[in-house]
């Protein structure tokens, strides 16, 4: 897994207080927010890899498959 979070975007792991022992995250592109999860991970690297695909998804933008 790799932990390089390309360029303008930046994750923040954080834990959370209900279910506590499980995470959450945040990514923001230019410092902006831009999404958030929605649901509760077990742990901040099965966070971290959801954040990674948000920021995929956000490279490809829409319809591009």
């Amino acid at each position: 897994m790799t932990t390089e979070v390309p360029h303008p975007y930046s994750i923040t792991v954080e834990p959370l207080t209900k279910p506590q022992g499980h995470y959450g995250w945040a990514l923001r592109k230019h410092g902006k927010l831009t999404e958030r999860s929605d649901r509760a991970f077990p742990s901040e690297n099965k966070a971290f890899e959801n954040a990674m695909k948000a920021v995929e998804r956000d490279q490809g933008g829409f319809g591009s498959h």
